[in-house]
């Protein structure tokens, strides 16, 4: 058997715990793990969403973390395009993809070429989304005590 080369991608932007598990959890499964930082440009696009730590710092932040070996900084949508640069045996996911349409259509495009998706428990208690949510409120009752 080869080398397994490991691809974990998001946004890793507001880094917390969660992202933390899966790139721990997804260098447990591979030789060499890769992680796919989204650039501004996609976030925007795809999520819309406009991050808080632009990409060259989220890039730099997840290069640091111990299971890391790479980053690619994704600038297109398709999955397929990053393979085709890093060229990674294992796809590495949260569960909360498993079964959903996105998952599944995701298992067909990576199985063509060999890669393997593995799921890891997503960490529902902690997201991004609710770190923007609480930072929202944050702001929201700052902004009311100001005025």
């Amino acid at each position: 058997m080869g080398t397994r080369v490991g691809y974990a991608a998001g946004a890793f932007d507001l880094f917390h715990v969660g992202h933390l598990n899966i790139l721990r959890h997804a260098r447990q499964h591979c030789d060499r793990l890769v992680a796919g930082v989204v650039s501004d440009e996609m976030l925007r696009q795809v999520k819309g969403i406009e991050p808080v730590i632009p990409t060259a710092e989220r890039a730099e932040i997840v290069r640091s973390i111990q299971y890391v070996d790479d980053v690619y900084i994704e600038t297109d949508p398709s999955k397929l395009e990053a393979w085709n640069d890093v060229r990674f045996t294992h796809f590495f996911k949260g569960d909360d993809w498993r079964g959903t349409e996105k998952g599944l259509r995701l298992e067909r495009e990576f199985a063509v070429v060999g890669v393997e998706v593995v799921y890891f428990p997503y960490t529902a208690h902690t997201s991004s989304t609710a770190l923007r949510r609480a930072l929202d409120t944050i702001s929201q009752n700052a902004l009311a005590v100001a005025r």
